[in-house]
């Protein structure tokens, strides 16, 4: 199991980049994955069968007892089967359903691979937190594919509510998830089921789970979100919402119920939520002039029965359950692909303006009769053959002395009834011909778009006849649940014909009543018709988000009201009160103080703490960033003086990175400091930061005094030399020894690129800064030393001649250009850029590794910035910083998953020695890609804000100066635009104030 889901993981990443050169065959060539873990889950049928199970398991962190372990069993097999099944036939479909101008195909196509492979990791899994996991990923993923047309706030709206309404059953369920793992010592789901946990404990464990399972699969109070997912493109739906996601719920509902069936509660909840359920949905599609809509409101119903039948603690209902389940795929996923012909073909889905359609695509009608006949029950098809099933096991039940028996039969026996009705108002809204409306004219379609939904119809009828023949498949499944609920011997099997028994009469009388009720269907639209519109969870969704809206604002509002200095006193007073609180309470104090190592810390200190009280103090914006810039490089000092030159070296780095950055912002900032609104209630804020920084120190100080244990500094030497073949205890630190921080801190610095950069680029951003055209010939060396002549430079009309030492430093205004500078950067930039990798790879053993080299590799960006401007930026690294932030996550997660391929933990280092003339012994190690990873994004990083804080802000300041104006001849126009942007920086009014 575990190579198919990397090769979802690794196809799925690859499918933008197949997408681009193979358009819509990309699906042909995707849907080959899922066939074959379809074809391989085929080659488990032996085992399953046997009532044996196919196990893989690969350790992942031990000290919790979770690892990464998959079982398939028969229901993992029957679940897997479906999803890889029909997941390989809807991207069979979607090659048909799209064109290549369809707007992010390529991601479209990535991400519902990327869904199937993560139903099959769910409905695999062995460990519980490993498929909570994936059970999350499903919610995000859904979210994505039901939000594909991100232009229409109808598809971003249906999308968030999903999310929403899903991840609030995930949260809860996580809750149980957790209960019932602590309970029973494991996180085994077959170890959990087989040693049930009792007693409050597991109970409530158990209802917290199937909070989540009830959100997943649509239930009442939950089912408003799966009628508005329909906004997503209909192969979503077909999938998602028929044959996958939705089971998500239904799964771990047949999952518990061999342990957990008997347990307080389960029928009581399963039965009522699934009865109302099951009738709420039927009822709202008979209301549906949408053919998806209806189809969507029948999912819900059908959830219902589902949830029912594949709950009920007895051993045949738990067959008929199985055996619903796979029916339900089967002709809902077809009936959806139908849908999306007819929308593709006669342009609308409204079935009042459709007329004559089963004429003109007589075997798309077929196949439409025959997935509805199976959903209504009708012989010879699996459905019939499932609904028998249900309604046999709930009246053995029910006779058998469980009242919940006859209460669940009459409630699916009036939800079927909807259900046949609403069937037939399907097809013959769909296919049939009305005399009002002319007949509809249908594009024409290429044959293979029926290729899916025609082999989902063949399984159905197939299924039907041979019943017989899938049984002893499903057994095994059904004897795991301990309810008798049979009244004779041998239990009850799956067949076509079980002679004139109840149930055969029951669907009977289903049938005729269903129709019936559809030939009386105006009269039960004006029944409809007086149902108030307040009843409806959707609508009480809506007021339910505008509440929390509201709430929010008037808190915000009330504790917000004034600026960013009253903001920072009351995160800082509450800093001050809780842990001013620990501080006094605290008992641990050091045995002595030292007060100085040495005589020049309390000269550093000085200096630092007089620059600090300055910046506080002084008027101007500039001044004051270059004193807060000192007790930066005070730390420098203390670092270095202290034995630590890598952090030494990283803090110099970092404070003249922060430095630039402040000089970047200002420079649209007015000089002087609160201009007009002079500081206000300067006592409170004196007091308020003198106590932070008492409230800081004293925690410093009792930090001290605080170790109970030994310190293991003096086993990092060793630890440093052995496990991380590195002399460098530092980087070993960050790239082996406490990788997991890093990768942490590497997410960090990619949330502030995206974070810096949405606050410049509204609307639109550029992939890369401008270039210049002539670039490729000045960059071959030919013609390198130009000659600038431009009258418009010169007061007295002249030329104006400058030697441009830099690529793009002509594009400068001379009066703004200093040669001196240019010159110095020209001759250090490349030289920085050595040292930088120097840095990188020597960090393992001496002061360096990826984050100071990229820090150093960013420094001289921004010196090829500042000295010849954004266009020297792009000459400079003419490459999308977003690519390099990419490339550099990627390495790092990358090493994390090598290490399972080799037996090993996420990011387990991996060492290749080697003895090599004249250099001698060589150890590299995945730590070393690692910190390769991490150079890379700091360089990204660095690169996206200079983009953002310097680029942009000369392109918006050119913009504010000139007005618009076409693209200079000598730059491409089609990467120097930003067409669309919003934002409106901030000007310096006349009277020197910042004005928006």
């Amino acid at each position: 199991m575990v190579p198919f889901l990397l090769a979802f993981i690794v196809l799925s990443v690859l499918t933008p980049w197949l997408t681009r050169h193979l358009g819509t065959r990309v699906f042909y060539l995707i849907a080959l994955l899922p066939a074959g873990a379809f074809g391989y889950t085929l080659t488990q049928t032996a085992t399953v069968t046997a009532g044996g199970a196919v196990t893989q398991s690969i350790p992942w962190i031990p000290q919790l007892g979770i690892s990464l372990s998959f079982r398939v069993d028969t229901l993992a097999w029957l679940l897997a089967l479906v999803v890889t099944g029909v997941g390989a036939l809807v991207l069979v479909y979607c090659a048909r359903y799209f064109t290549d101008d369809e707007p992010s195909l390529g991601r479209f196509a990535a991400l519902l691979l990327a869904f199937a492979g993560t139903m099959y990791g769910l409905v695999t899994a062995d460990d519980l937190v490993i498929m909570f996991m994936f059970w999350e990923v499903t919610s995000v993923l859904s979210y994505l594919l039901i939000g594909h047309y991100t232009h229409k706030r109808e598809s971003r709206g249906a999308a968030l509510q999903a999310l929403i309404v899903t991840t609030f059953g995930g949260l809860v369920m996580l809750v149980g998830v957790v209960m019932i793992s602590v309970a029973a010592g494991t996180t085994s789901l077959a170890s959990i089921v087989a040693n049930p946990v009792t007693g409050p404990m597991g109970t409530w464990a158990v209802l917290l789970i199937l909070v989540g399972a009830l959100s997943k699969s649509a239930l009442v109070p939950f089912h408003f979100w799966l009628p508005a997912a329909m906004a997503a493109p209909t192969p979503v739906s077909a999938y998602l919402h028929a044959a996958a996601m939705v089971k998500a719920g239904i799964y771990i509902v047949a999952r518990l119920a061999p342990g957990y069936a008997d347990s307080d509660g389960w029928l009581p909840v399963l039965v009522t939520l699934g009865v109302w359920t099951m009738v709420v949905g039927a009822w709202r599609a008979l209301r549906q002039y949408d053919l998806k809509l209806l189809l969507a409101y029948g999912t819900v119903s059908q959830l219902g029965f589902l949830m029912i039948a594949i709950g009920f603690n007895t051993r045949d209902t738990a067959l008929a359950g199985a055996a619903l389940l796979l029916a339900h795929a089967l002709y809902k996923a077809t009936l959806f692909l139908v849908v999306g012909v007819i929308d593709h073909r006669a342009g609308t889905r409204d079935w009042r303006k459709l007329s004559g359609v089963g004429r003109s695509a007589p075997a798309l009608a077929v196949i439409a009769l025959v997935a509805v006949a199976s959903m209504a029950g009708l012989p010879p098809l699996f459905g019939f053959v499932a609904k028998e099933a249900v309604f046999t096991s709930l009246l053995d039940a029910g006779v058998g002395g469980s009242g919940w028996g006859y209460a669940a039969l009459i409630g699916t026996a009036v939800g079927s009834v909807l259900t046949v009705a609403y069937s037939i108002r399907f097809f013959w809204g769909a296919f049939g011909t009305r005399k009002e409306q002319p007949a509809t004219v249908l594009h024409a379609s290429p044959w293979d778009t029926l290729l899916a939904p025609g082999v989902l119809t063949v399984a159905t009828i197939g299924l039907g006849l041979f019943a017989s023949v899938l049984d002893p498949l499903l057994a095994p499944y059904a004897d795991s649940v301990p309810g008798a609920g049979s009244l004779t011997e041998p239990p009850y099997h799956l067949a076509f014909w079980h002679g004139l028994e109840p149930a055969l009469y029951l669907s009977a009388v289903v049938l005729l009543l269903g129709a019936l009720l559809f030939r009386v269907r105006r009269g039960v639209s004006r029944l409809q018709s007086k149902v108030p519109d307040y009843i409806d969870a959707g609508r009480g969704y809506g007021k339910a988000i505008r509440s929390v809206d509201r709430v929010a604002a008037r808190v915000t509002h009330f504790a917000q009201q004034g600026g960013l200095p009253q903001y920072l006193g009351t995160i800082l007073t509450v800093f001050v009160l809780a842990l001013g609180f620990a501080a006094f309470v605290n008992r641990t104090w050091p045995d002595a103080i030292v007060l100085w190592d040495y005589p020049g810390q309390v000269l550093i200190a000085l200096i630092m703490g007089i620059c600090a009280v300055m910046a506080a103090r002084v008027g101007q914006r500039m001044t004051a960033v270059i004193l807060a810039g000192v007790t930066g490089y005070g730390l420098v000092a203390l670092f270095a003086f202290h034995g630590a030159p890598d952090l030494a070296l990283t803090q110099a780095l970092v404070e003249s990175i922060t430095l630039v950055i402040f000089v970047l912002v200002l420079r649209r900032l007015p000089a002087n400091i609160a201009q007009h609104n002079k500081p206000v209630r300067r006592k409170r804020r004196l007091l308020i930061g003198s106590l932070v920084g008492l409230v800081m120190g004293t925690i410093g100080f009792i930090a001290l005094g605080a170790r109970d244990f030994a310190s293991i500094a003096g086993a990092l030497p060793r630890l440093s030399v052995d496990d991380g073949h590195g002399d460098n205890i530092v980087n070993v630190m960050l790239v082996d020894i406490r990788a997991w921080d890093t990768m942490g801190e590497v997410s960090v610095l990619i949330v502030v690129a995206t974070g810096v950069a949405s606050l410049l680029f509204v609307s639109g951003r550029n992939s890369v800064v401008p270039r210049l055209k002539e670039s490729r010939s000045l960059r071959s060396g030919a013609n390198r030393r130009r000659v600038v002549a431009d009258p418009e430079l010169s007061s007295e009309g002249h030329a104006v001649t400058r030697q441009a030492f830099l690529l793009a430093g002509r594009k400068n205004d001379p009066r703004n250009r200093s040669i001196l500078i240019e010159v110095l950067v020209r001759l250090l930039f490349h030289p920085a850029m050595i040292v930088s990798i120097y840095l990188l790879f020597a960090g393992h053993n001496l002061p360096g590794g990826g984050f100071a080299g990229g820090l150093l590799a960013g420094l001289a960006l921004v010196a090829r910035y500042l000295a010849g401007g954004r266009y020297e930026l792009s000459e400079a690294a003419p490459i999308d910083p977003g690519k390099l932030l990419g490339l550099g996550v990627i390495l790092a997660v990358g090493m994390a998953v090598v290490s399972l391929f080799f037996d090993g933990i996420p990011l387990e280092s991996a060492y290749f020695t080697a003895t090599v003339p004249v250099l001698g012994d060589l150890s590299f190690g995945t730590s070393t890609i690692f910190d390769i990873g991490v150079y890379l994004v700091v360089i990204g990083l660095t690169y996206d804000i200079l983009r953002s804080l310097g680029s942009e802000i000369d392109r918006q300041s050119e913009a504010d100066e000139i007005g618009p104006r076409p693209a200079p001849d000598d730059a491409e126009p089609a990467t120097d635009t930003a067409a669309g942007l919003s934002i409106h920086p901030l000007h310096e009014a006349p009277n020197g104030g910042a004005t928006r």
